[in-house]
């Protein structure tokens, strides 16, 4: 663990793992063997991190998030309080599922709503929105906003976390607060065109 990174003392971190320099772990935490946590991370309250799950850089966990066996966590996600990450479809206390976890990928910058709950299985896209309280039982666009129990689609999200507008020509919305614009590509796919991949964002 790197010695750059600050962990309550109410809270628990098995070793072997790896933590990012900048990384906060705050009040009653649980960080098991094997689990990877990259930079400028910073995890609420009553956080549970599996082993084998990877989280990547500047990602932002708030209270009360399990994150179990085969969650994968891109670089820059929001995980909002109370969200839920599971990892088996059918589970039953007498039958031991270990070997049938799956994988769930949160992609670079998506949010995730208070109280939303991911089905194991699922892909969300880069800068997806998912809205509080939504279930989401399958893969989410990039920029796609879906809200509801079941998650459907209402609309995109720009990557600065405003709804997208239309821009007038077809195909084409604007951010209403960065005037950042972006194209929906054919086969329903949102594409950023004012950002380059290193450019940071203001």
């Amino acid at each position: 663990m790197n010695a750059e990174v600050f962990v309550h003392p109410s809270s628990y971190v098995d070793e072997p793992c790896e933590i990012g320099a900048g990384t906060r772990i705050w009040h009653f935490c649980h960080i098991m063997p094997g689990a990877k946590i990259g930079r400028n991370c910073s995890l609420g309250q009553n956080v549970m991190v599996a082993s084998g799950v990877v989280i990547g850089d500047n990602v932002k966990i708030q209270n009360n998030v399990s994150l179990y066996t085969g969650v994968l966590v891109e670089d820059d996600v929001f995980l909002g309080p109370s969200c839920v990450l599971t990892n088996v479809v059918n589970p039953r206390s007498q039958i031991n599922r270990k070997n049938e976890y799956q994988r769930t990928l949160i992609r670079r910058g998506a949010t995730i709503g208070a109280n939303a709950t991911i089905v194991c299985g699922a892909t969300i896209g880069r800068y997806a929105f998912i809205g509080a309280g939504a279930v989401v039982r399958g893969d989410v666009p990039d920029y796609a906003l879906m809200l509801g129990v079941p998650a459907r689609q209402h609309g995109w999200m720009s990557r600065h976390g405003y709804r997208l507008q239309p821009a007038g020509e077809a195909g084409l919305f604007v951010c209403p607060v960065s005037g950042w614009r972006y194209r929906l590509e054919e086969g329903g796919q949102m594409r950023c065109l004012d950002w380059p991949e290193e450019k940071p964002l203001e």
